[in-house]
């Protein structure tokens, strides 16, 4: 084996180790600061007389913060502190699923399964506290949904709806981000793959109600049965349109 190859995957691995050790100095050094989002990092100059690194170094790790939502950079204006929202999770989760190209119903009833498991956990905490004016606020979209099953159309967004007011009363901001995020991936790999078949709408609004009338009763168990029931449905509805049943 020629010195070259062997030379070339060194110097690519030194590289790779440094890149690694400067994203992980600039995010130091933005909780060193506690800079909040939106707050203006320092220059590239400011960063590479402080690491001890090259322009180009610089330049690669903070775009590789970039995709991560750690860093934003304004071309023209200069570097941000980002967002670090959920967006790269999204993008990964989407990207595995529809990777499985031979099975990707298995991997999106992983994620569901996740979905599942961190729903029925976190009604378990909201089922005996809800006040009159959420339980109000969850049957007035109920309600929609009902008027939505009549005409026979499909309401994704008061489904998620109810989800997330359900759960703000857990004051958690991760929680509503974290549903968001399997939410998304759902939607993007269902449009991807093409499955446009939506369960019955009466169904769905069903089991919502199913899931509203065992919260007003403080039913715990009810209301994290119901929740099954719900995801069950969902389950159900994407094995079939990946087999192609109708």
């Amino acid at each position: 084996m020629s010195e070259e190859p062997r030379n070339a995957r060194r110097n690519s691995s030194r590289e790779r180790h440094v890149g690694t050790q400067i994203r992980r100095d600039v995010m130091q050094l933005i909780l060193d600061r506690r800079l909040p989002p939106g707050a203006p990092l320092p220059t590239e100059a400011e960063l590479m007389e402080s690491l001890g690194v090259s322009r180009n170094s610089v330049r690669e790790a903070l775009k590789a913060l970039q995709a991560l939502d750690i860093v934003e950079i304004r071309h023209g204006y200069g570097t941000y502190v980002g967002q670090a929202s959920l967006t790269p999770l999204v993008d990964g989760l989407t990207f595995r699923t529809l990777a499985q190209v031979e099975d990707d119903h298995a991997a999106l009833a992983e994620i569901l399964q996740v979905r599942e498991v961190l729903e029925e956990g976190l009604i378990r905490r909201v089922a005996g506290g809800l006040t009159e004016d959420r339980l109000a606020r969850l049957d007035a979209i109920v309600g929609r949904m009902e008027e939505s099953a009549e005409a026979g159309e499909p309401f994704p967004d008061l489904d998620r709806a109810f989800h997330e007011t359900l759960y703000e009363a857990l004051g958690n901001a991760l929680v509503p981000q974290l549903l968001a995020a399997f939410w998304h991936v759902f939607h993007r790999v269902a449009k991807v793959r093409g499955w446009t078949r939506d369960p019955a709408p009466a169904i769905t609004a069903r089991r919502h109600r199913a899931i509203l009338t065992a919260l007003r009763e403080r039913d715990v168990e009810g209301a994290q049965e119901a929740m099954a029931d719900h995801f069950r449905g969902i389950e159900a509805r994407s094995g079939q349109e990946t087999l192609g049943v109708k």
